[in-house]
């Protein structure tokens, strides 16, 4: 794949009104960076790691430090602040304490009232395409995550905690809920990208390991 190819692919992102991003493995496909960051993409490394089959998980209870970590269903009140409250993690990196709490995750629930993010991932849950989980205080979610079951192999995505709700292991919680779902639907390979190496050894508490590094390319902001 040349520069101009990958040129072609996002001019066909840009039709379809789908994000400008490719994802890829770097050990498997190594001559793609080249194509990618010849197009004026930017490529960040995250670690891919996937959960030893025979890891004994602990419950997510164990790990919440008294917070409710709950699989979160189609009706649950707390679903619209399990789909905010990543938004407002990312938007500040790393695994410090940050100043995001409590109200900005309320302002970002009205916000996205009517984007359709809810009715889109009901949708999913309803197919089996799509599990959430969360956990939950004073019926908000303060940290949540997904993970998207195909056959056998399942992803685990988007676990973010509140920034002001740091350091309490929710994170961890909220990991193991999903684990435990996806073993519950008979899947047999749970795999992640960690956003960086301190994330990584998080996960690896709970029994991930890094197989590769997995390459996400995008717009320069």
């Amino acid at each position: 794949m040349t520069a101009a190819d990958v040129a072609r692919v996002r001019a066909r992102q840009r039709e379809l009104g789908i994000p400008e991003s490719f994802e890829w493995v770097a050990e498997t496909t190594t001559a793609l960076r080249a194509a990618i960051e010849g197009s004026g993409l930017v490529v960040h490394e995250h670690p891919l790691m996937v959960l030893d089959p025979g890891a004994p998980v602990p419950a997510a209870d164990e790990l919440s430090g008294g917070s409710s970590v709950r699989t979160i269903g189609p009706d649950d009140p707390a679903l619209a602040s399990a789909l905010a409250v990543p938004h407002l993690a990312f938007a500040e990196p790393g695994t410090g304490v940050g100043l995001a709490g409590v109200t900005e995750l309320a302002e970002a629930v009205r916000a996205r009232a009517g984007d359709g993010s809810v009715g889109r991932t009901v949708a999913r849950i309803g197919a089996g395409l799509t599990s959430v989980a969360a956990a939950v205080e004073g019926g908000a979610a303060l940290c949540a995550g997904q993970h998207q079951p195909v056959g056998a192999v399942s992803e685990i995505v988007g676990v973010g905690t509140l920034p002001s709700a740091r350091r309490r292991g929710l994170g961890l919680a909220v990991t193991a809920a999903l684990v435990a779902d996806a073993r519950s639907r008979g899947v047999e390979t749970v795999f992640l990208s960690a956003g960086d190496d301190d994330v990584a050894r998080i996960y690896a508490r709970v029994g991930f390991r890094r197989v590769a590094t997995a390459l996400i390319a995008e717009p320069a902001e």
